[in-house]
């Protein structure tokens, strides 16, 4: 196994997520200089959903101010700045699955002990429509959740929310569109739900980027609306707070 994993790795030597290039040394996730460049979220940050924030003596962010999200608190990994946004693209869209190594442990380097906190039952991808599925061959929120869900012995439950509806991309929308396309687009699976054989009240939703948060806040309702008491959310990437 493990000649095979050299010779798959001399074949198909691992790129940085972030530059693109070819990791050296060997055997890291990501080359050194980009792992400095590139700096978690830190405080001052929102409580509520962790964006970044200017000022150390506001709590939170303007869009947790002034709105009621159905979501208990949310994680964030980086800024979704110009180096993050490449790097979500290959990965989501180009085939570069093996980027979700590094973001799944940096993910537990940095938020695994809060996570074991506050105890999701299960962890829950944001779908997506089955012909995105089949034109990208996968999820990517769902290879990010089966990857945490290993490392901290959480159960994943990849179809418990459906996406019936193919809805425009939320990048294209303003804040009300956004709302509006995606009523209607989710469904929750109680037949999902039974495989665990018990009542799920507490769920950890797992995403590739957290803009405006519609997506996530759909999906809390949803949740919500089943007999979920606490929904949680994590991203690899968040938008600034203001």
């Amino acid at each position: 196994m493990i000649l095979l994993e050299s010779i798959v790795t001399i074949l198909y030597p691992r790129r940085c997520p972030i530059c693109g290039e070819i990791v050296e040394p060997r055997g890291q996730l990501v080359c050194p200089p980009c792992k400095l460049k590139l700096k978690p979220i830190e405080e001052p940050r929102c409580k509520k959903c962790s964006k970044p924030i200017e000022s150390e003596e506001r709590e939170y962010c303007y869009d947790c101010e002034t709105k009621n999200h159905h979501y208990s608190k949310g994680y964030a990994m980086w800024v979704y700045d110009s180096s993050m946004k490449k790097s979500i693209a290959d990965f989501k869209f180009h085939g570069r699955r093996e980027y979700s190594d590094f973001y799944i442990d940096e993910i537990i380097k940095h938020y695994g002990n809060e996570i074991k906190s506050i105890a999701p039952e299960v962890l829950v991808p944001i779908p997506i429509h089955k012909s995105k599925l089949m034109q990208r061959g996968y999820n990517q929120a769902d290879i990010l959740a089966k990857g945490i869900g290993k490392k901290l012995n959480i159960t994943v439950l990849s179809h418990l929310l459906q996406r019936d509806k193919k809805t425009l991309p939320q990048k294209l929308l303003n804040d009300k569109e956004r709302l509006k396309n995606l009523e209607k687009a989710f469904t929750y699976s109680a037949e999902e739900s039974n495989k665990i054989l018990k009542s799920i009240h507490s769920v950890m939703l797992i995403d590739d980027i957290y803009t405006t948060g519609s997506t996530i806040e759909a999906c809390s309702n949803i949740l919500l609306q089943n007999g979920i008491k606490e929904v949680y959310f994590l991203s690899i990437c968040i938008g600034k707070g203001y």
